[in-house]
């Protein structure tokens, strides 16, 4: 049986430095779920991970680790720890003991294999604004506590959104159990080594997460929405917070990983990935190549500019846009290039929650080339976004895009689905998980029970007893504290399809969840409880007739309760009507 490899962290005269198996490890590393062998080949040495199940939509951990192992990489493996945007309540002492008792199993679990180099105890779970919740603090650190006692052979991380509020006091001044303070940060990982000085921090750092500027740092159009670097612009943004934000504190920062390696919907399709989801390797790949190993790649992504609209960039339902693009290839190469119009997300901050694609506008490029594109603008007025993304010989890939804005009064039409067929293009987002989701499941994609089309939703409860909820939210993972929603005036119900896995699973469903307690209160809430479900498709009917709908802004909620054994339903067909 394999034997763990020990780490530890030493600190010396030129300050702190990790050590495996008694040599000098630094971390070249990226987190995310695409190749391990291409991560090995660009010359990263390390993966991160956010949890230490449910790694590549399923693979066993076990087999990762070992895969990792084979490839000469090493494993931050993460523990999860629950964030109260998501429903988790550290005021409940059985939800808080639940947590530290999973924690416990996966250390006992994984902690003797040699992949293994830092346990990293939670992403961001204290939220967003001044981070100053003591009772997450003090989870945390029982957890990193625990962890220290049972695996003395590998050093403990909480990774925190930047260091502003109170994350340097609780994790370098109040926590004995935790060694290192892992930082996310985008546009201001230069000057995290910078702050941490300031604020007296004693232990030393890793970017957890680095990549371009983020939707909340960038500028934006007069109607709000981020401007994206282009592929090209990230990769150099990639490697100046790098150089600057790591190399350049030697003693302080341990190494960084790079994000995402991968490829995700969050903000746009391209943000942060620096993959496409179709496996086209983008610039950042180039850059972090050239970082790791002191060379690019062979073969390199094409280049971009930034896209320029000819006119203005806000345009009258129907009207039609050109807007051209400079491309090429390093290479040399001749270039091929894809165009699609999507509807805009509209969103800034997300905290990596999953989130649709946006609805893909159909027959809207009218001619285009690698050099230009025109663009006939849909009737419905609102925000949408041009893509441009622009392939090599070798399927290398750059891309670029542009926030477009079709004027006019944003209507509702009707019927107007809430889930159908999946989640893209969808317009509330099932990101309002509740009760004790750690045993909750969500699949989209579901092709096993389908009412219609070809996909359905499947939930899935593991837990025994207890409940869970999910509901779906505009803009994602509002609670009351945004505005959002949409005006249903007219409608006269919400219908959707259900059934069990057995028979006799129990669901409550209805619309609304926000009430007049918050600062941005749903218009209308409105439930059917009780509902048992059959092995046989049901309609269910949440009715509305003279509600006021002017403001769903939670526009699905579905709640179950737990059993001795799992609890699986399925739903379809969501959607309000006349």
């Amino acid at each position: 049986m394999a034997e763990a490899i020990p780490v530890e962290l030493a600190r010396g005269e030129s300050g702190w430095q990790l050590l495996r198996a008694g040599e000098p490890y630094f971390i070249r590393g990226a987190g995310g779920d695409h190749s391990l062998e291409d991560l090995a080949a660009a010359g990263g040495n390390s993966v991160r991970t956010w949890d230490a199940e449910g790694i590549r939509g399923g693979m066993d951990t076990m087999d990762f680790l070992d895969e990792a192992h084979a490839l000469g990489l090493s494993v931050t493996l993460g523990i999860w720890i629950g964030h109260e945007r998501h429903g988790f309540d550290y005021d409940d002492p059985d939800q808080v003991r639940a947590q530290f008792e999973r924690a416990r199993q996966l250390v006992e679990r994984y902690k003797d294999h040699p992949a293994l180099l830092i346990w990293g105890i939670g992403n961001e779970m204290e939220g967003f604004e001044d981070g100053d919740n003591p009772a997450i603090w003090e989870a945390v650190d029982d957890i990193a506590a625990m962890v220290k006692e049972l695996d003395p052979n590998h050093p403990t991380m909480t990774v925190t959104t930047f260091v502003h509020g109170e994350r340097v006091d609780y994790v370098h001044r109040k926590s004995d159990a935790i060694d290192i303070h892992g930082v996310n940060a985008y546009g201001g990982a230069r000057v995290v080594a910078d702050w941490l000085e300031e604020r007296n921090a004693s232990k030393p750092f890793i970017l957890t997460e680095y990549g371009p500027v983020g939707p909340w740092e960038s500028g934006k159009t007069e109607w709000g929405a981020p401007y994206e670097q282009t592929s090209t612009e990230k990769a150099e943004f990639y490697k100046q917070s790098h150089r600057l934000g790591i190399e350049a504190h030697p003693g302080m920062a341990l190494g960084g990983y790079a994000f995402l390696w991968g490829n995700k919907m969050e903000a746009t399709p391209s943000w942060f990935g620096m993959w496409l989801d179709d496996g086209a390797r983008l610039g950042s790949v180039d850059a972090m190549t050239e970082v790791w190993t002191g060379s690019p790649p062979a073969d390199r992504s094409p280049i971009v500019e930034p896209l320029k609209v000819d006119g203005a960039p806000a345009a009258e339902p129907g009207d039609s846009v050109k807007v051209s693009a400079e491309a090429a290839d390093p290479e040399r190469g001749e270039l091929r290039a894809r165009w699609e119009l999507r509807r805009d997300s509209g969103e800034l901050l997300t905290g990596g929650d999953y989130r649709p694609y946006p609805l893909l506008i159909e027959d809207a490029i009218a001619e285009s080339s690698v050099r230009s594109a025109t663009v006939r603008m849909p009737d419905a007025p609102g925000p949408y976004r041009l893509y441009y993304t622009v392939y090599d010989p070798a399927g290398n890939a750059a891309t670029a895009n542009l926030p477009l804005l079709v004027e006019g009064d944003v209507r509702t039409p009707l019927p107007m689905a809430v889930y159908e067929d999946g989640f893209e293009g969808m317009p509330w987002s099932p990101s309002g998980w509740m009760g004790s989701t750690e045993h909750l499941a969500l699949d989209g994609q579901n092709t096993d029970k389908v009412h219609a089309g070809r996909h359905s939703i499947r939930m899935r409860y593991e837990g025994t007893f207890g409940w869970v909820g999910v509901a779906w939210q505009h803009p994602p993972n509002n609670w009351g504290d945004s505005d959002g929603g949409f005006d249903l005036t007219g409608a006269s119900a919400l219908e959707l399809w259900a059934r069990g896995e057995y028979g006799g699973e129990k669901i409550n469903v209805g619309v609304g969840l926000l009430d007049d307690g918050n600062s941005h209160p749903d218009s209308v809430i409105e439930q059917v409880e009780g509902v048992v479900l059959t092995r046989d498709w049901r309609k269910i009917v949440v009715p509305l007739q003279r509600r006021d709908l002017s403001s769903i802004k939670t526009g699905f909620v579905v709640t179950l309760t737990g059993r001795r054994t799992p609890v699986t339903i399925y739903l379809d067909s969501i959607r309000y009507v006349r």
